[in-house]
């Protein structure tokens, strides 16, 4: 199995083709955004991935942005997520990632709701990757392994760095959880949490490296569970954002790292990570 690195566009403030040419300098295969709303801006988007020789996943919101709209019903998401499926169709996405749901809904809606987009997923020939995020419906690891037994062949995109702030711990004190989650992990995004926020001012602080290491295990148990599952290639965002999840200086509002320098470093060490992961798999299978 290999590891591919996907760059993404949230708070990248250049162009397209700029981030395209970030991601190909860092060795990175794709980019994950949003499919843009305008076709001449989807058909841009279109060359540039194919000019650089990059895949796309999709990012996808269901109604409202990274927060949902909290009055929406299930039907207004479904709805949201169709067009928003569509829209992504013409870049030809590796799959799509999917912020749905709402935190608030009881778990009989929960279940319902994703059993229709998987439906709906299907029927527009796409892989959907439902990701853990907080406001969403997969804000908790409980709830998210509640609909995952009611819907067995449902996948998720896992952000952990969400719970770890939800549950305001890191996810070790869960590991039952997290190791029965990871059954149906398809994709992940690597940013780090710790027990008071979704991202940690600086992934390489030493002062946040057992919150570093805690995510690293988690990580590693979606890649074991995998390889078991037959994966050939894994896939990983670095996702360290803007919109007060990156540190800033007070008063002056100046960002303490670089946002860019930041997914990098995490993608790059991920790597290697990795592969001393796989090395250490197989020296244990050969002894």
């Amino acid at each position: 199995m290999q590891l591919d690195l996907y760059k993404t566009l949230w708070g990248h403030e250049g162009t397209v083709e700029q981030g395209a040419l970030l991601a190909v300098d860092a060795g990175f295969t794709g980019i994950e955004a949003p499919a843009p709303a305008d076709e001449a801006d989807r058909e841009q988007m279109a060359a540039v991935f194919a000019d650089h020789g990059l895949s796309y996943i999709a990012e996808i919101c269901t109604t409202g942005s990274y927060v949902p709209d909290r009055h929406a019903t299930p039907d207004e998401h479904l709805a949201s997520l169709e067009t928003k499926i569509k829209r992504s169709l013409m870049l030809n996405p590796r799959f799509c990632n999917v912020m749905g749901g709402c935190d608030a809904w009881p778990l009989d809606v929960q279940v319902d709701f994703f059993r229709r987009a998987q439906d709906m997923a299907e029927r527009y020939g796409v892989l959907c990757s439902f990701e853990t995020h907080r406001s969403r419906s997969f804000f908790n690891p409980w709830i998210t392994r509640d609909v995952l037994r009611a819907l067995p062949d449902l996948l998720i995109t896992c952000d952990f760095s969400h719970w770890v702030v939800v549950c305001e711990r890191q996810m070790d004190s869960e590991w039952e959880t997290i190791l029965e989650v990871a059954e149906k992990a398809h994709h992940v995004h690597s940013r780090v949490g710790y027990d008071q926020g979704p991202q940690v001012p600086h992934p390489a602080a030493p002062e946040y490296a057992e919150a570093l290491a805690s995510h690293e295990r988690s990580w590693q148990a979606i890649w074991a569970s995998q390889v078991r599952r037959g994966y050939t290639a894994s896939s990983m965002t670095p996702e360290f954002g803007p919109d007060g999840y990156l540190h800033t200086q007070p008063f002056t509002g100046m960002p303490v790292a670089d946002l860019w320098q930041m997914n990098r470093w995490v993608g790059l060490r991920e790597r290697d990570q990795f592969g001393l992961w796989q090395a250490a798999q197989q020296e244990r299978v050969a002894g």
